[in-house]
């Protein structure tokens, strides 16, 4: 059945306003909204497409998810062929390229260039028709590529649609698929932790989230587009310029690079170039060199081309960012959260300008993996302000057996156990409370709002106490002065005062609190509240051993490790000694009564809203009772809460047959019958 037209107009708006902030966010950089606002605006249409189908459009941004896998790639012919470029390696070569335009264009007067940073990422052609977006393809050998289109369509910063009404009929634009920094690193940190591929580079990232067989997989990669040229353009006028151009397709909603620049002469262009070499790091996202093209579009075409390049461009490259020298050994830096990352120390070397001494080598599966040894030969890369790496060893310069890195069994920092996960590849000091590496967000950590819920200790001001030395460990802040606290930076004697009295008010907790509050690992509120309910009391978790421990509720093998370790070391049982002797306590818990679980073995979704009790508070209820609250709805779920305004969960739950109970059916749960 047809959706009414009240409902489809609210689509197509919908689908107007998401396309807008798209345009805003990627090609302006202007956001209007914040992220939360377009997920709501994002999840109403996916609901409307979801109960109306015939509302659907290939252009809509819902359909941006990917689809299942293809069992190859076709080939595409491009109309113009994707040429490569020239390069020039100095000034001189530079200066060469300029003068041989003066005298292959017959004038003595200053040539304009339009500039623009050259992205280390994958070419990429985009096919509109009508302003929809048809097809995408690969560079491949410039001539044809490879029908990528179900991938393309997964990168936000592609338009599905072009903005406006200046479209001509058909559009062929020309761009760079590539990865920035931080989405490298969480995609390399995701991989590792996952046990999957970890890439060398942003590159090697994009090219190959690129050309997954499987668009569903690209869909959750950190991939952007930034165009760089037309290739075809059929039934409309483009400008006579090359800059004008490129602000023509940002017109569009197309993103091009915010660094492009129109420039009025080769001294003009060298300077753009030493200005982008000396602050490539603060981009954000690797470049490896500078494009100029001739701004005139039709001495574009007066200049021609060459076999393989237009003569009227050229690539000016940065310096190498790769070099070999030797690694003489590795050392290990303890993180934040406790995770030891070993460093290489290296001969050192100039690696992009910067001398180098000290490299990244992310973990031990990864040393393992790559088969790096001491003494090695190995290949060093710098990218941006990110800490150098250590890409790979130069095997064939390998000389004698050469040691293998091994982990430390005990933190450099504070001397506990070294510890390492099942199934991660993370090695970590378990030492928590003591260890000075992770003395701040240990702190943050024990005042937040769920833990100790001391207000007025945020993160500026922990920051500052760790950093005067004001504070060792969580139990310092309790030793804390008005005079201390009065003589900080943006802290007057008032709200010193107001934070004393919020640190004498945190002391009166409860033991799900303060067991949440020490951080162990892995353990959140819902694993200490069932730790709290099971020992009743503190030292008894303390000395129950793994085994003990994974009778708990909820509590695995891993859990049970970590909270054993924790407690294992006994400079954390000192800082937990100190915190009882600063006054911490609770009232006595009740330990669970095995007769009350009326719900053991049960599993429960709560949807809507109930009359009384939040959602927090109704499933602390069913758990009480020896249930499991599940945030989906499977075929294993014993009944479905339904209150006031549920969502989706509820039509999930009639398709599965699941049973689906009101408030009141709710409230005979937790009373028992």
């Amino acid at each position: 059945m047809a959706a009414p037209a009240a409902i489809r107009a609210e689509a197509d708006e919908l689908r107007r306003e998401l396309d807008e902030h798209n345009y805003r966010y990627y090609v302006l950089d202007e956001p209007t909204i914040t992220d939360q606002a377009y997920d709501k605006l994002f999840r109403r249409l996916q609901a409307l497409e979801a109960e109306h189908p015939d509302l659907v459009t290939p252009d809509s941004p819902t359909q941006r998810v990917g689809s299942a896998p293809a069992s190859h790639f076709e080939t595409v012919a491009h109309e113009v062929a994707m040429l490569s470029l020239e390069n020039a390696f100095d000034e001189a070569e530079m200066l060469a390229f300029d003068e041989r335009l003066h005298e292959l264009l017959d004038t003595a007067s200053p040539l304009a260039y339009c500039a623009e940073p050259k992205l280390d990422g994958l070419a990429l052609s985009l096919l509109y028709e009508d302003g929809r977006l048809e097809r995408a393809a690969t560079r491949g050998d410039g001539r044809t590529g490879e029908n990528i289109t179900a991938n393309a369509r997964t990168l936000k910063s592609i338009p599905l649609r072009l903005q406006g009404d200046r479209a001509p009929r058909r559009l062929e634009v020309r761009g760079e698929v590539y990865m920035d920094r931080a989405g490298f690193e969480a995609l390399n940190e995701s991989q590792r932790e996952s046990g999957g591929k970890v890439f060398a580079n942003p590159r090697n990232a994009a090219a190959g989230s690129l050309r997954l067989l499987d668009s569903r997989i690209t869909a959750s990669r950190p991939l952007k587009f930034c165009s760089y040229g037309i290739g075809v353009c059929d039934g409309g006028e483009l400008p006579d310029s090359q800059y004008a151009q490129m602000q023509y397709l940002r017109e569009l909603g197309i993103p091009i690079s915010r660094e492009i620049e129109l420039l009025d002469s080769i001294d003009a262009c060298l300077d753009y170039h030493r200005r982008m070499l000396e602050g490539r790091d603060e981009l954000g996202y690797d470049i490896d060199g500078v494009v100029y093209k001739l701004d005139d579009r039709r001495l574009q075409q007066q200049a021609g081309f060459v076999a393989r390049a237009p003569r009227w461009a050229i690539a000016y490259k940065f310096p190498a960012q790769e070099v070999i020298t030797r690694l003489l050994d590795v050392d290990f830096q303890v993180g934040r959260t406790g995770a030891l990352t070993p460093v290489a120390r290296l001969e050192p070397v100039a690696v992009g300008g910067v001398m180098v001494s000290n490299a990244t080598l992310h973990n031990m599966d990864e040393i393992e993996r790559k088969d790096i040894r001491i003494g090695d030969r190995v290949i060093v890369r710098r990218a941006g302000d990110v800490i150098p790496e250590v890409v790979a060893p130069v095997v064939e310069q390998r000389k004698g057996r050469l040691r293998k890195p091994k982990i430390l069994k005990r933190c450099p920092v504070c001397d506990s156990e070294v510890i390492q996960q099942p199934g991660q590849a993370a090695w970590r000091c378990s030492g928590g409370l003591a260890c000075a590496a992770q003395r701040k967000e240990s702190i943050k950590h024990f005042a937040s709002r769920k833990a100790m819920d001391i207000e007025g200790l945020g993160d500026k001001l922990v920051e500052q106490l760790v950093d005067l030395e004001l504070i060792d460990s969580v139990a310092d802040i309790f030793d804390l002065t008005l005079e201390q606290l009065s003589g900080l930076e943006r802290m007057a004697e008032k709200s010193a005062q107001n934070l004393l009295d919020a640190l004498d008010n945190s002391k009166r907790t409860t033991l799900a609190r303060f067991i949440y509050a020490l951080g162990v690992r892995e353990v959140g509120e819902a694993t200490a509240e069932a730790l709290a309910e099971h020992f009743a009391d503190l030292d008894a978790l303390m000395d129950a051993d793994v085994d003990a421990l994974q009778r708990v509720e909820d509590v695995g093998p891993v859990v049970a490790e970590n909270v054993r370790h924790f407690f294992d070391q006994p400079q954390n049982r000192e800082v937990v000694r100190q915190l009882l002797a600063h006054g911490i306590g609770w009232p006595a818990v009740a330990a669970r009564d095995v007769a009350e679980q009326t719900l053991d073995g049960k599993t429960y979704v709560i949807s809507g809203t109930l009359d009384g009790y939040s959602r927090d508070q109704a499933a602390r209820l069913l758990k009480a009772r020896g249930a499991k609250v599940s945030g989906s709805v499977s075929a294993k779920t014993s009944a479905v809460v339904a209150g006031e305004s549920p969502g989706s969960k509820v039509a999930k739950a009639r398709e599965l047959g699941v049973e689906i109970i009101d408030q009141a059916g709710f409230e005979r749960l937790i009373g028992g019958n």
